[in-house]
């Protein structure tokens, strides 16, 4: 197993400084000796088997069961470098790839019985947990970075604040938000522009914090939260934006969803949507991420979203790509998480506390490293309803920034 080892490794390992100590004693070094060193190590012969023969879902296992230790470096820059070399993978893990993409459409049918049990794996774990890292809002999606250095809650401030002027939002109008998470993009909505929010989730301990967080805020008259599915939604909606949801809706399901939010906006209205996708083509969602992480879940390639659309009979009206904001917002989550550790392992133990820094380890590295990012689609239902430049982006965003900053300028509806 060991000359396997080393021979695999040789071919992969092509950049940067790796020494690996096999689990008979061995050591090798592969690399250039360029970069960081890092130094691996498996304690046992079967977690050496198991990386070499199925590393995308052996590697997570076996780092959460502690048979595969890092002594030099984290297992963020371990997964950097991984991550960093061409080809990604063992010539023998295609044929995988490809019976992983032919059973995708099985592995993500996903109707609302078989959603409601996969957003609970995920999202109603104990609450605590999600304070150690995420900023004061519980923003659980990818921030908007308006210079490298600004903080994450402002980051995340300002990625509230782009998707509002994006909506082009005006007083009084009825605003659906699906995916709401706990509630914070729904709330600043309701606040900033004086507008009637339906925040809706699947996820019960998130319902439970939004709509107490409302009604601390005195504004539960003004936004609304329901656990109630997509496909559950009634119509006479102004507006529908949606935030890191999209990657749980299933490849088989986007038609239904753009046909429901066809079907609930009103003529003039305006969606925006904001997930995570690929800039590589479709592809398979990693099998340790389907397993531990997100099951049901898939990250969809623009060249699969936007024909849906377009089916639909909705118009779209802008794409933007975020490129690096995701890597930044998954090093600060992964930089505080791992700064509360010990916290998390009293909540929950050690494997688990593995198993998440090794997810957000991995999810960061995909971004920087892998072809990764997150696209905001603006659409509409008819011509006419967008101003012709982004200049109003940016006017917008002003307008919020100065009511977050407690001015108050004339009221300007979006889009004069």
């Amino acid at each position: 197993m060991d000359r396997l080892l080393r021979f695999v490794m040789t071919r992969f390992i092509r950049r940067g400084d790796l020494r690996i100590t096999t689990a008979r004693g061995a050591t090798f070094r592969f690399g250039d000796r360029t970069g960081k060193p890092i130094a691996v190590r498996f304690t046992t012969s079967a977690a050496q088997r198991q990386v070499l023969l199925h590393p995308e879902l052996k590697l997570g296992e076996c780092y959460m069961d502690g048979t595969f230790i890092v002594e030099d470096g984290t297992i963020a820059d371990f997964l950097a470098l991984a991550m960093g070399q061409s080809p990604a993978g063992p010539d023998w893990e295609r044929p995988l790839h490809i019976v992983r993409y032919l059973k995708r459409r099985v592995e993500q049918f996903n109707p609302p019985s078989r959603a409601r049990r996969n957003v609970a794996h995920h999202y109603d774990l104990d609450g605590r947990l999600y304070s150690l890292f995420l900023d004061a809002d519980r923003q659980y999606s990818c921030a908007y970075f308006e210079d490298p250095e600004q903080l994450l809650d402002d980051a995340q401030l300002a990625k509230k604040r782009h998707l509002g002027a994006k909506l082009l939002l005006k007083p009084g109008q009825r605003v659906l938000d699906i995916g709401c998470g706990w509630g914070g993009l729904a709330l600043y909505i309701a606040e900033m522009n004086g507008a009637n929010v339906v925040g809706i989730t699947l996820s019960q301990e998130q319902l439970r914090i939004a709509r107490a967080r409302a009604a601390e805020r005195s504004v539960a008259g003004t936004a609304e939260f329901r656990l109630q599915d997509y496909r559950e939604v009634e119509k006479g909606f102004d507006r529908i934006v949606s935030v890191g949801m999209f990657e749980h809706v299933g490849v088989g399901f986007y038609d239904a969803f753009f046909r429901k939010c066809a079907e609930v906006l009103n003529d003039d209205g305006v969606i925006v949507l904001h997930s995570i996708g690929r800039s590589e083509g479709p592809g398979t969602t990693n099998p340790w991420i389907a397993k531990y992480i997100f099951p049901g879940g898939y990250i969809p390639a623009l060249s699969e979203v936007l024909p849906a659309i377009e089916r639909s009979g909705l118009l779209v009206n802008d794409i933007e790509i975020l490129r690096l904001h995701y890597a930044e917002t998954l090093k600060a989550w992964r930089d505080r998480f791992m700064a509360h550790r010990e916290e998390a392992e009293r909540i929950y133990d050690p494997r688990f506390v593995r198993m998440w820094e090794f997810y957000l380890a991995s999810s960061e590295m995909a971004f920087r490293e892998q072809a990764m990012m997150v696209f905001q689609i603006q659409i509409t239902k008819r011509q006419g309803i967008v101003p012709i430049t982004r200049d109003y982006v940016g006017q917008e965003e002003a307008r919020l920034r100065a009511i977050e900053g407690g001015q108050r300028p004339p009221l300007r509806l979006a889009g004069e």
